[in-house]
């Protein structure tokens, strides 16, 4: 510390100053009245005076006397107390954390730091004191200039408050709040820079954490909201040419690389390229035709099937068998991503380029966040094509089913106006025609030719069969004919024996044929009297047109 500051005295030794200096000045006015004033003075009066002139000459002597023995003593008090703030501020310096330190305002030169230099910088401080080139290099060179350049501006401007980093000598660097400020002397001038050190580097690890944190939740947002994005495009249309179109784009987006590829699954182990697109800068293009493999020829691909898990290569020619994986062999760097809906393996992302280390595993992360939605809209199209195809095939089924109805609705009135005709031809023929079950025998309808020939009523007939009431002459003949009919379908102008109401034998013509009636197979028989050769010739001809 500064030993030549002036002394201040303390008041009891000024209170002694005074009263001596205000004695000696009357001391000097009385010797001044009596040198004047001798001749005006007898001698006793002159001697009186003398008197008094040494005695408060003595006093005054006396007085300085006690002042100085004061002065001294408290030259001595402030000395020893100034020793003791001196010390006081050594221990309270050298057992800080804080770097206290003291520069030369004009040489910049290092007047004093205490012990927490070291132990922060690593470096000595008497080095520091002794060579100024050593506390420049201290900086970090990127730095220096800023930090020379305020500290230079700080003479004349006011305070100094910089952060900055310094270099220790293992090459560990360290982040320090420096402040200072300029002190002067009495006169105003500046003489020195004083101020305090403090390493922050923990503080500054802290918030550049933060800002890391910051920048990762910032980064996660920014890829939430691509995802996001990605996740509404694929499911805007359930379309499978938009759906694969669409995640190829975003997988390029996510992912630059020269070359991607949907695989999409046709059996277990079988594969297929439903979409591949390379960027402008490859070298090389890829097959315009889809290509279909066997992923058993390749375990790389295997290992993705079996697994369901994903592969990625930063250099494929550490792998000895990649040479073989057909489509993929000029590939240097290679990443593979299965996609994976309710446990089942639809396909795969293939991703590859012809550079070494162009995949990490921030991209595979990447690539496996587009997997998920990209495996459900996959699924969802592949959905929506069968629904298509449902569909489809509902609509001409519908249509078919529909044209069936028309179909049936004009069957049916054809039926309906054959029937008719039928009705009118059997009621108003005059050749004798009945209707009965091919199984039974019994009759179901005749006309009134039949009524008029066999002497019967309709109604007398219905319900009733021909061997009940004895038409037949020969009931085993008419059995003989059902089974020729039932063989072959009809039986035409067969001779035939038959009674009337009344008894009487009608040699007889007989003709039937099956029919479908109201569900039921039943015989059409047409009975005529046995005539001329000409007479049989027409009624044959006629009979012929009816059945048909």
């Amino acid at each position: 510390m500064d030993r030549s500051r002036p002394v201040r005295y303390p008041p009891a030794s000024s209170s002694w100053r005074r009263a001596g200096s205000l004695l000696l000045l009357l001391i000097a006015l009385a010797l001044l009245a009596a040198t004047f004033g001798v001749r005006f003075y007898n001698g006793t009066l002159s001697s009186l005076l003398l008197a008094l002139v040494l005695i408060a000459l003595s006093v005054a002597i006396f007085l300085h006397v006690r002042f100085l023995v004061l002065a001294r003593r408290a030259h001595r008090e402030t000395v020893t107390a100034l020793d003791a703030t001196e010390q006081r501020f050594q221990q309270m310096a050298g057992n800080i954390g804080e770097i206290f330190w003291m520069l030369d305002a004009e040489t910049k030169k290092v007047l004093y730091v205490n012990r927490a230099f070291e132990a922060v910088t690593g470096r000595s401080a008497q080095t520091l004191v002794d060579d100024t080139v050593s506390c420049e290099s201290l900086i970090h060179p990127e730095d220096r200039v800023r930090v020379l350049s305020r500290l230079n501006e700080t003479v004349p401007i006011g305070p100094f408050d910089e952060e900055f980093r310094i270099v220790r000598p293992d090459g560990a660097v360290r982040w320090m709040w420096v402040r200072g400020f300029p002190a002067g002397d009495a006169n105003g001038a500046v003489t020195s820079l004083v101020g305090t050190a403090q390493d922050v580097s923990e503080r500054k690890s802290a918030e550049q954490q933060i800002v890391r944190n910051l920048d990762l939740a910032e980064s996660a947002r920014a890829e939430a909201d691509a995802l996001r994005r990605i996740t509404l495009a694929l499911t805007q249309n359930l379309s499978m040419d938009y759906v694969l179109d669409t995640l190829l784009e975003s997988l390029l987006d996510l992912i630059p690389c020269e070359s991607a590829r949907v695989l999409l699954s046709e059996t277990e182990t079988r594969l297929f390229v439903a979409r591949e697109r390379a960027t402008s800068e490859t070298k090389w293009r890829s097959p315009k035709n889809a290509s279909t493999f066997d992923a058993r020829q390749n375990r790389f691909l295997m290992q993705v099937i079996a697994t369901k898990s994903s592969l990625v290569f930063p250099d494929t020619n550490a792998e000895a068998d990649w040479k073989s994986f057909a489509g993929h062999a000029k590939f240097r760097s290679w990443l593979c991503v299965p996609l994976v809906s309710s446990e089942q393996f639809l396909g795969a992302l293939s991703l590859g380029d012809a550079r070494p280390q162009a995949f990490s595993h921030e991209h595979l992360r990447l690539a496996k966040s587009l997997a998920i939605p990209a495996a459900v809209a996959i699924e969802n199209a592949r959905l929506y094509e069968r629904a298509e195809i449902y569909g489809a095939e509902l609509e001409q089924r519908l249509a078919d089913l529909q044209l069936t109805q028309r179909a049936l609705h004009d069957a049916e009135q054809s039926r309906k106006l054959s029937e008719e005709k039928f009705a009118n031809v059997f009621r108003s023929s005059p050749i004798a025609f009945s209707i009965t079950a091919i199984d039974n025998g019994i009759f179901i309808d005749v006309n009134d030719a039949f009524e008029r020939r066999y002497g019967y009523a309709r109604s007398e007939l219905i319900g009733m069969t021909a061997l009940e009431l004895g038409i037949w002459d020969n009931p085993a003949e008419r059995e003989a004919m059902v089974e020729e009919i039932r063989s072959y379908g009809r039986i035409t102008n067969r001779p035939a024996r038959l009674r009337n109401r009344s008894g009487e034998i009608l040699d007889t013509i007989y003709s039937a044929q099956v029919i479908h009636l109201e569900g039921q197979l039943c015989l059409l028989a047409v009975t005529e009297d046995v005539l001329t050769p000409a007479r049989v010739e027409e009624l044959l001809a006629g009979r012929a047109r009816i059945l048909q």
